[in-house]
């Protein structure tokens, strides 16, 4: 109902004061075969978008443990942040996907929800929209639980995406501390927490396989300097991807693990992942 509502009042905001050609926010349900249920997600859509035009680069961004899709937006403020860098070409005009992930940790565990993303989302992303089809205009991304996901997606899936943008990722590479959510959702571990569990299915575990693959992703990495054990993990990822020559970058703001950090963080991670469309218009140009 809280969806359908938010849609209502942004339809309505349209029709009463927005120009037509202005950006669009929709969330719309489909069912998902791999999750035996209806799935919602949130859409951005920019100014100019025509369904009939020329397909636009898209970016997927996953949200937080027991966060909402919206989150984006209400918190967040991605609409305004993409307008802006949108209207000043500081970014190409994009489609921005942001499916309700629960706390899923976007993995096979309680639900199919990484098999899901694969292979039900992308497709209804794609034939419902003049989305990128390609890796070259195609990025993932998240925050906390999502920056997990979209650093997972990333390196088991480099063939898909072109970049990545990891704000306060949870990624803690060897195990979650004891206050976090990973602990008690009932992803890694059945009945308690299975370390075993949490090491299969985090980034290290993925290392020498992503490394061994030709494509490397540029990663936006970062987090605010008061989230201690993240800012720590995010600045040893950041250090161990440049080692390896994997294009990142890192940023470390005031700041703890809230919102306010996150939608400051905002438009420097839109802009340098975007970039990556256009680095891949010009190695294809070569």
């Amino acid at each position: 109902m809280r969806l359908f509502l938010h849609s209502a009042l942004l339809a309505l905001c349209a029709a009463v004061g927005a120009p037509a050609s202005a950006s669009t926010v929709i969330s719309r349900s489909f069912h998902s075969e791999a999750l035996g249920r209806d799935w919602v997600y949130t859409i951005y859509l920019p100014t100019g978008y025509r369904h009939d035009a020329a397909r636009i680069p898209v970016l997927y961004l996953l949200h937080g443990n027991n966060g909402d899709a919206n989150d984006w937006l209400t918190q967040g403020h991605l609409q305004t942040t993409a307008d802006a860098l949108i209207e000043h070409k500081e970014i190409p005009p994009v489609a921005i996907v942001m499916p309700q992930g629960g706390t899923d940790w976007y993995v096979d565990r309680k639900e199919k929800m990484e098999t899901a993303f694969f292979g039900d989302l992308l497709p209804e992303i794609e034939t419902r929209y003049a989305v990128a089809t390609q890796r070259s205009g195609r990025m993932i991304g998240g925050v906390s639980m999502g920056g997990f996901g979209a650093l997972r997606y990333a390196m088991t899936q480099p063939e898909l995406f072109c970049g990545a943008l990891l704000l306060s990722p949870a990624i803690y590479a060897n195990e979650p501390p004891l206050a976090s959510a990973a602990r008690r959702v009932g992803v890694f571990g059945d009945r308690q927490f299975d370390p075993h569990v949490w090491r299969a299915l985090n980034y290290p575990a993925q290392w020498e396989r992503y490394m061994s693959q030709p494509y490397r992703l540029p990663m936006f990495i970062a987090a605010g300097d008061d989230d201690l054990v993240i800012q720590a993990d995010a600045s040893s990822l950041y250090t161990h991807l440049r080692l390896a020559g994997n294009p990142a970058a890192l940023r470390i703001i005031d700041g703890g693990h809230t919102w306010d950090v996150w939608s400051a963080l905002l438009p420097a991670a839109l802009k340098y992942t975007l970039g990556c469309v256009k680095q891949s218009a010009r190695d294809q140009d070569k």
